[in-house]
């Protein structure tokens, strides 16, 4: 057992993360990256994103983001963090090489994984941190091919440079949704209009200099239901009603919205630029017809370019699903340091969507996944 090494399947964050506390701890781990870098993920998102979360907050385990990075650090220079965490560690990642099934070995004492290239690898323990935004979703709207305007999903939009002039629709409106449209608006886009299917909640990034982050912190660990009555009255003093703009409040309570998968979105632009007019809320996309956009109030509209913030598979079934340990929704059963009764050794982090931030829970789950393996 001890010349098999625990691999992690996945270099972003949280694979990095568990390899650097596993080293610590003195067990060997390696990393399994199918791109060419560290943190691929990162290198693809759009240019103007930022962390929502504070630098202080987002640090892996063992490396502070530097200071020099700023508050809010910036796409490049998580990327950069990446790259300098997985040197300074020393950690052993390997790239190129995507882990296509994993099996338990014949004498049931380990795992067998298959990769890319016919390579069959044989581990004590398998952590896999493929992350909760893997493979985009682009939903198959009826009629979807009869629009000969550009459709592309947010994975694959970078900077408004190419929107510039153009009438534009975004459809979703979480954070990404919501920062994209922003971006248009700030870039030159002739039009843009926010597709919303259900009302967000909308928090602001700071207060008076305390983040939303902290706050969010201290609300996971209060009961759901006060943290609802708590949040009204906040809510309301810092964000004006957007009604009048069709970008009403939500009729349920922020947190039992976020018990729901859905978290708030953190005010990047958003509240002024539809409380001036320059983005424009309109109903859900529904289908195409005759190449114009149906609204779910009927309407229909006709835009040149449509940015589909619609969301990720995890798309874990071709890896995990024959062990039955996905649920119906294509997540893992269990989180961090409990594996799945049937399948020991076997770990996953990264796949939940805490209103806390995803990079502290990815350092937190690290250390008590290290620490379950080391035992």
């Amino acid at each position: 057992m001890q010349d098999r090494p625990v691999y992690v399947i996945g270099g972003g964050p949280g694979g990095l993360a568990v390899a650097a506390a596993l080293r610590a701890r003195g067990v060997r781990a390696v990393v399994l990256e199918k791109a060419d870098h560290v943190g691929a993920s990162w290198r693809g998102h759009y240019d103007r994103l930022r962390l929502h979360t504070t630098r202080r907050l987002s640090a892996l385990p063992g490396l502070p983001i530097p200071r020099s990075f700023g508050r809010w650090v910036a796409r490049d220079d998580v990327i950069r963090y990446l790259e300098k965490y997985a040197e300074y560690h020393r950690l052993d990642v390997v790239t190129g090489v995507e882990v296509t099934r994993l099996e338990r070995t014949a004498d049931d004492t380990g795992w067998l994984l298959h990769a890319t290239g016919g390579r069959e690898l044989t581990g004590s323990a398998v952590v896999v941190a493929t992350g909760y935004n893997h493979t985009p979703h682009l939903p198959d709207w009826p009629g979807r091919d009869t629009y000969t305007g550009d459709l592309l999903h947010a994975a694959d939009y970078r900077n408004p440079l190419p929107y510039a002039g153009k009438d534009v629709l975004v459809v979703g409106v979480g954070n990404t949704g919501a920062e994209i449209a922003v971006d248009l608006v700030e870039g030159g886009a002739a039009r843009v209009r926010l597709a919303v299917r259900t009302a967000p909640h909308i928090v602001r990034r700071s207060t008076a200099g305390w983040p939303a982050q902290r706050s969010a912190i201290l609300c996971r660990r209060l009961p759901v239901a006060l943290v609802d009555r708590l949040a009204r009255p906040i809510t309301r003093l810092g964000v004006p009603d957007l009604t009048a703009r069709g970008l009403p409040r939500p009729d349920t309570g922020l947190y039992s919205r976020v018990k729901q998968g859905a978290i708030p979105v953190q005010d990047v632009g958003l509240i002024d630029a539809v409380r001036k007019g320059r983005m424009e809320p309109v109903a859900a996309l529904e289908s195409f017809e005759d190449g114009k956009v149906v609204l779910a109030d009927g309407s229909r509209i006709g835009p040149d370019a449509i940015v589909a913030a619609t969301g990720y598979r995890r798309a874990l079934e071709g890896l995990v699903a024959h062990l039955g340990i996905l649920d119906p929704h294509g997540r893992p059963t269990t989180h961090g340091p409990r594996p799945p009764k049937q399948t020991p050794d076997l770990y996953f982090t990264g796949f939940t969507n805490p209103i806390s931030g995803m990079l502290r829970e990815l350092s937190r789950d690290a250390q008590k996944i290290a620490r379950a393996i080391s035992r």
